[in-house]
This record gives C-alpha cells, structure tokens and sequence, in this order.
C-alpha cells in the first residue's frame, strides 16, 4: 500500500506542479508571500500528503523495528510539523517541492523491499541501485539546492528573518540530518553490493 501511495503521490505532485512557476524558477516561491492565493489542487495535495504521514504514525507501534526505528520516529515527527507549518505560514510553494523531491526517490524503495521479501534477488538489486542513485541525487542534491539554498537566501532578498524563517529552516535542517544519515547507510549498502554482489 506504501507504494501505491508513493506512485500516486508522485505522479499528482507533478500533475499539480508542472505548470506552476515555482517549480522551474525557485525565486517564485517568494513572489507575493505572505499574498499566495491557496488553489484547490494545492490544498488536496497537501491532505494527501498529510493524512499519509499521520497514518504511518499511527501503524508505527505495529511496524517491524529496524535499526533506523528511532530516526523514522524523528522523520515522521518532523515531516509532520513541516506539512502543517508550511500549511499554515503559507509556505505553500516551498512545501510542494519538499514533497514531490521525497516522493521521487520512495516510488522505488516500496518496490525493492516487495521483492527483497518475494527473493527476486536480481530485480531487488537492480531497483535498490536505481533507488540509490535517485536517493542520492535527490536527497543530497537537489532538496539542498532547491529547497535549502531557496529558504536560507532568495526568502531573505525579500524579508527580514522572523520566527517562521528559523522554525521552517530548522525543520529543514534536521529532515537534510536525516538524509545525510540514510545517505551513509545507502553508501553502505552499494558498497557492499559492489564487493560482495549482494545487499
């Protein structure tokens, strides 16, 4: 189910933004802030998103505990004051990309894990490398670029700091710790995969 979700929040997050100017000039995140009219499909996507990562809290007591149990806690806590704060300061543009960026790279995590557990082994390796590469890329790339660099500098060519631009940021902040971390053990993993063949 988790990765129905990651498809169908992927492909709507892309639906919903392709035309949006934000997405390709990230200076228009800023443009008429706090004045950003909140479009319909905006709000359903947020809710999308938002009811999703409640209900991972909610299943969390029942999940299988890994070693990352205790920063999946952290990262579900996180994402959820991000969603709701962005919602309600009106990040509304800076909170779209932060969703679609984490969304690209779970559409293909869901699926290794649903062959890692079936023992596909070859199709499980083939889509842990291309889930690595998009991680990586997205995570250690592009968020920063795009989300990071945008909230930390472009905001201020247009405000002062206040409570909302250190809230937001520091949310931001910890959810790149946690990348950096998950990066590591991914690292890990392709490493091991090259000298051993296997994850």
């Amino acid at each position: 189910w988790r990765f129905t979700f990651y498809i169908i929040s992927f492909f709507t997050g892309l639906a919903v933004l392709y035309d949006k100017p934000w997405l390709w000039d990230h200076r228009e995140c800023w443009t008429g802030y706090p004045q950003q009219p909140l479009q319909p499909s905006l709000f359903w996507y947020y809710l999308l998103e938002l009811s999703f990562y409640w209900s991972l809290v909610f299943t969390l007591p029942f999940d299988v505990k890994r070693k990352d149990f205790k920063e999946q806690i952290v990262h579900h806590a996180a994402t959820i004051f991000l969603i709701s704060f962005s919602y309600c300061a009106n990040y509304i543009r800076i909170g779209t990309l932060v969703m679609v960026i984490h969304d690209a790279s779970d559409c293909f995590l869901e699926p290794t894990k649903i062959f890692n557990y079936m023992k596909w082994k070859k199709t499980c390796d083939s889509l842990f490398m291309i889930f690595s590469a998009v991680f990586l890329i997205s995570r250690l790339v592009i968020f920063p670029y795009t989300v990071l660099y945008n909230t930390y500098y472009y905001s201020m060519e247009i405000f002062q700091p206040f409570f909302g631009y250190y809230f937001m940021n520091a949310l931001l902040i910890i959810l790149q710790l946690l990348h950096v971390f998950w990066s590591c053990l991914i690292i890990h993993m392709v490493y091991k995969f090259i000298l051993q063949g296997t994850v």
